[in-house]
């Protein structure tokens, strides 16, 4: 990984608990798994011994990502200048013009982005229209589905 990765201090601690528990029980648990499936005989034609070697890979995978980024990652906390706008780590409430309705996000690295759950990477059309903006400014983020347009209603740091 050659970019910059930002993490809030929390998205830092959730990234180092889970390389722990990769490191820890569930590579344990996959050792087991492969451990039980050798066991069921020839290994050309043994699917489950196939199915755990695979995701003994990915595990792997997983662990060698999150060990790089917690090496270079930049734990970013709110600039005290910031005053009342919207950076890394704010939770901000939005209503959204065309649905009527409250929509909360909290401003999260690149890496620690997950939308359905309300992380909004600052590099994506919604954080970066969201970065240096104060409560009661309107808007626009130009969505895939089109320009959508938000009043920002509250920012809250943690």
């Amino acid at each position: 990984m050659s970019e910059d990765v930002f993490l809030t201090k929390s998205g830092f601690e959730k990234l180092r608990v889970e390389l722990a528990e990769l490191k820890g029980p569930k590579r344990q648990a996959m050792s087991e798994a492969i451990r039980e499936a050798r066991s069921h005989g020839d290994l050309k034609e043994n699917a489950a011994y196939h199915e755990a070697k695979l995701n003994q890979a990915r595990l792997e995978g997983r662990i060698a990502d999150l060990e790089r980024v917690l090496d270079i990652a930049e734990i970013v906390e709110r600039p005290e200048s910031a005053e009342e706008t919207a950076h890394l780590g704010s939770r901000v409430s939005l209503f959204d013009f065309k649905w009527e309705e409250e929509l909360v996000v909290e401003l999260v690295g690149s890496f620690e982005a997950d939308p359905s759950n309300g992380l909004v990477s600052i590099d994506s059309p919604m954080g970066s229209a969201l970065v240096g903006r104060s409560e009661d400014e309107e808007i626009e983020v130009d969505a895939p589905a089109g320009i959508q347009k938000y009043r920002i209603d509250k920012i809250e740091t943690p």
